[in-house]
């Protein structure tokens, strides 16, 4: 009996032995990354520690900014290049779509600068825009970073298998994205509802995935993996206290399916991390670097949990990685367009202004696909860069052309020369050609005002346009200044209200050399009329209850040329500017004062740098002049005020007030120094000098001692308005002060 027992003792030590020696089974190991908008970046820090731990993780799903860490994670970057990454890039341009301005064309520079909001009015019916931005700077930047794994369309595929959720905006049914575009895969999966345009996939418009599967954990688990590893960056529900808004409450709504789901799905996680995001929301970008640290806390506290998993995998396979080595440029062989109807290969080629078999800058290349966004003809502009043999590559395009041809636009507007103004503009494309542009400016307020153009956009060829406009104002003047331009008598007055009326019509040709580089030749009539209520003259026939300075009806031919290279319209930062204009004045049929054939030559350059972060220097001269003898007094250089829009020959000029100096001839130079102290916050320290006078050319007075001069210190604040702006000026010449306040875009 005894020697029985000890048999079936070494029969199951044999047995255990057996067992020990079988190799170990390998734990495949799946990670899912939740949505959460900027909270998101915490994913990246909780990456940082399940490397460090020495995870190899097999699977990756994600949703919205989870997919976006995700799937950079799975393409073979690690989280210290993603830390990197993300730190570098402006989440604000990223959200806004807020293409650069060297993207756009003059003419599309001149919407963006001049309308505060722009919605569709197709049929004369109102609409707004499917979200506030198209996604098109997030695809981009997408779409770069995933470049050396365009050739996998099947993301299992990748260094990592990866896949992302997506919502059907039509069904709310999730869809899972696991082939294709990875970099329109995930932009649309973090196509935000209301902050981005939905994507188009296969037929199917898709947004957010954290509408409809918020953390897909099932559909992880149903691939395989063994153990999961969750980063939830979610949000709980808030009291009363933190409810005050639409916002909020919206939010709280939306979350209360999501919150619980949670309930059930983390049960369903082997190691779940939760990091800190209660005091962060899904705009929080630039708290990014607190939001990582807390994300990487959040991980270190689960990090001896995180060594353990790392064990229970096969020895040797987990390898650390090599960075991604970006490229900053790549070689095209060919270019592929699809998606295009109503524009043609050669329009798209033209903004693209990519060529084929040469090395194109990754630079160059967002910069193409941007000034084709910018012309606003495209709803999405996609591309994929298709290797086909070795360091060369297809540009595959293609773009969704924007139904909506007819917009309403619309302005506010306040300076000290025009007073309050508001602004309505209709502007409908492709009226009579593919390529042209209709637009109306209708301006109310203190004073009526009205700009018609017709443009005709041949790109780099000649294009041509039609402009009418009536601009006008009212401003108080000294009667010394009106007598020194205009022919009046004597009379017992300090101050006299100028009424100035103008309509100008002008058809025009002009070329571009370059993109920032314009020329263009064009005639012109002009009707221009001042006159006051202040003096009656009893002289004259007709008994006006008011009297009429000067009158004119002048007819012109025209050139000029521009070149703008200026970061920023209103505050550059860098960049050069300049502008030459020369009118022939040929012609007058109607005038107050004996007309003779003259002209008016003006030009303008300025330029702008950083020495210093946070420190930009403007630099600015300028200068115009009439040639030949004329009594006429309406087109003389008009120097003095800040912050409107200039029209004809009136000029800016710090420590006067408008209206104050004028002559046939100036010269002006100009210095500020702009101190930008928090993101688009700026004050501004100023210094202007002027000669201004009748026949300076001639007298050799252009360049004697300023008689003028003038410095100035303000505040200035870049809003979706446009630029708001206030500025104390002094004369040291006068001994006096000027307030200048002005609201909004110039028009």
């Amino acid at each position: 009996m005894r020697i029985l027992f000890y048999i079936c003792l070494l029969m199951a030590g044999s047995a255990f032995a057996q067992q020990d020696s079988l190799p170990q089974k390998d734990l495949k190991v799946g990670l899912v990354l939740s949505g959460g908008g900027a909270k998101g970046l915490a994913h990246i820090g909780a990456l940082k520690k399940i490397d460090k731990a020495g995870i190899r993780v097999d699977y990756i799903a994600g949703t919205s900014m989870g997919a976006i860490v995700g799937s950079l994670y799975a393409a073979g970057y690690t989280p210290h290049q993603l830390d990197s990454i993300f730190r570098e890039t402006n989440f604000n341009t990223l959200i806004q779509d807020d293409l650069p301005r060297n993207v756009k064309t003059f003419y599309e520079r001149k919407d963006s600068e001049r309308y505060t909001l722009t919605l569709p009015f197709d049929n004369f019916k109102l609409s707004f825009p499917s979200g506030l931005s198209k996604g098109q700077n997030l695809y981009n930047l997408i779409s770069q970073l995933t470049v050396h794994v365009n050739d996998i369309h099947n993301f299992k595929n990748l260094p990592i298998p990866f896949f992302c959720i997506g919502t059907n905006i039509e069904t709310g049914e999730a869809i899972i994205l696991e082939s294709g575009s990875l970099a329109q895969a995930v932009s649309a999966s973090g196509a935000i509802p209301t902050l981005f345009s939905p994507v188009e996939i296969d037929g199917r418009l898709v947004s957010d995935g954290g509408i409809a599967n918020n953390y897909p954990i099932d559909e992880l688990k149903a691939r395989g993996a063994d153990f999961i590893i969750g980063v939830d960056v979610q949000d709980s529900l808030v009291g009363r206290e933190n409810l005050q808004s639409v916002f909020e409450i919206m939010t709280q709504v939306n979350n209360f399916r999501t919150i619980g789901d949670m309930k059930e799905k983390r049960e369903k996680t082997d190691l779940y991390i939760k990091p800190d995001i209660v005091n962060f929301s899904v705009l929080s970008f630039e708290k990014g670097k607190k939001i990582i640290e807390n994300g990487e806390q959040a991980a270190h506290l689960k990090f001896e949990e995180l060594k353990a998993v790392a064990k229970r995998q096969r020895p040797n396979h987990f390898k650390e990685r090599e960075p991604v080595k970006l490229q900053d440029s790549v070689y095209i062989h060919q270019i592929e367009i699809t998606g295009n109807h109503d524009y043609p290969r050669n329009y798209i080629r033209g903004k693209l202004k990519l060529e084929t078999e040469a090395k194109t800058s990754y630079e160059d290349l967002s910069t193409g696909v941007n000034t084709l966004s910018a012309t606003g003809n495209f709803k999405r502009v996609e591309y994929t860069l298709v290797p086909n043999s070795k360091n060369t590559y297809n540009l595959k395009l293609k773009v969704s052309e924007n139904k909506n041809n007819t917009f309403l636009r619309l302005g506010l507007h306040y300076d000290e020369l025009y007073r309050s103004a508001a602004l309505v503009n209709l502007t409908k494309k492709s009226l009579f050609l593919t390529n042209d542009i209709i637009s109306l400016d209708f301006i109310a307020g203190d004073n009526f005002r009205y700009d018609f153009q017709y443009y005709i956009d041949k790109g780099n060829y000649w294009s041509i346009g039609v402009n009418s406009q009536i601009n006008q104002y009212n401003k108080d003047v000294d009667f010394d200044f009106l007598k020194q331009n205009a022919n009046i008598g004597e009379y017992n007055v300090n101050k006299v209200e100028l009424e100035t009326f103008d309509f100008t019509n002008q058809i025009y040709a002009e070329t571009f050399f370059l993109k920032f580089f314009k020329f263009g030749l064009g005639a012109e009539h002009k009707y221009s009329r001042i006159e006051t209520e202040t003096i009656i003259d009893n002289d004259t026939d007709e008994q006006l209850p008011f009297t009429i300075l000067e009158q004119s009806n002048l007819f012109s031919a025209f050139g000029y040329i521009a070149y703008d290279t200026y970061d920023n319209s209103y505050f550059p930062s860098s960049g050069v500017y300049f502008k030459g204009d020369f009118h022939l004045y040929v012609f007058d049929s109607k005038s107050t004062f004996d007309f003779s054939e003259f002209s008016i030559a003006k030009g303008s350059i300025g330029y702008a740098f950083s020495p210093l972060s946070q420190i930009s220097v403007r630099l600015q001269t300028e200068t115009g002049h009439r040639i030949g003898n004329n009594d006429m007094t309406f087109l003389n250089f008009s120097l003095g005020g800040y912050g409107n829009q200039q029209t004809n020959n009136t000029i800016p000029f710090y420590g006067y007030d408008f209206l104050s100096i004028a002559g046939d001839s100036y010269v002006k130079g100009l210095i500020d120094i702009d101190y930008e102290f928090l993101k688009k916050n700026h004050i501004i320290a100023s210094y202007n000098i002027a000669n201004v006078g009748d026949d300076l050319y001639e007298t050799g007075n252009l360049l004697s001692t300023p008689d003028f001069t003038g410095l100035a210190l303000g505040y200035g604040l870049e809003t979706i308005l446009g630029p708001i702006e206030l500025k104390y000026t002094y004369s040291p010449e006068r001994g006096e002060s000027e307030w200048f306040f002005s609201l909004g875009y110039y028009f």
